[in-house]
């Protein structure tokens, strides 16, 4: 019985797709932060979307990572990694962290990814404009 009851979970797991904010993400999965809470944020800050499961980016002085399970639209993490550097931006650090665990919905458009809660708190991250490559610098 405990063989059989493994064996199905085997093989639906391998049935189950990503539903997470991965498969529903636009081309761009890496988005930069350009407000929190109304405000414009002046540091820089992105989020990763590439790997289902997981979240990752750049914080103002470190880099993170984090898991990010919950089906789309609903947005909740793990708790987050980062490397240990200082730097004269960790207030801004510390705002984008505490912000980024108390978001609980997502939505895309326009380029778009718009994070925010029922307490009224928001992230606006916008994809990074397309760097053209130009013959004169090949």
């Amino acid at each position: 019985m405990i063989r059989a009851a493994f064996v199905l979970a085997t093989l639906l797991g391998g049935c189950v797709s990503d539903e997470t904010l991965t498969r529903y993400a636009p081309a761009d999965t890496v988005f930069e932060l350009v407000s929190l809470d109304g405000i414009s944020f002046r540091e820089t800050a992105t989020l990763d979307i590439s790997k289902p499961g997981w979240i990752r980016g750049r914080a103002p002085c470190n880099t993170y990572t984090a898991s990010q399970t919950a089906p789309y639209p609903w947005f909740e993490i793990g708790p987050i990694a980062t490397t240990k550097r200082a730097c004269p931006a960790q207030v801004s650090e510390t705002n984008f962290f505490e912000a980024l665990g108390q978001m609980t919905i997502a939505e895309f458009g326009n380029g778009l990814l718009i994070l925010t809660n029922t307490d009224g708190r928001e992230m606006v991250f916008q994809s990074p404009p397309k760097r053209e490559i130009s013959s004169s610098s090949l």
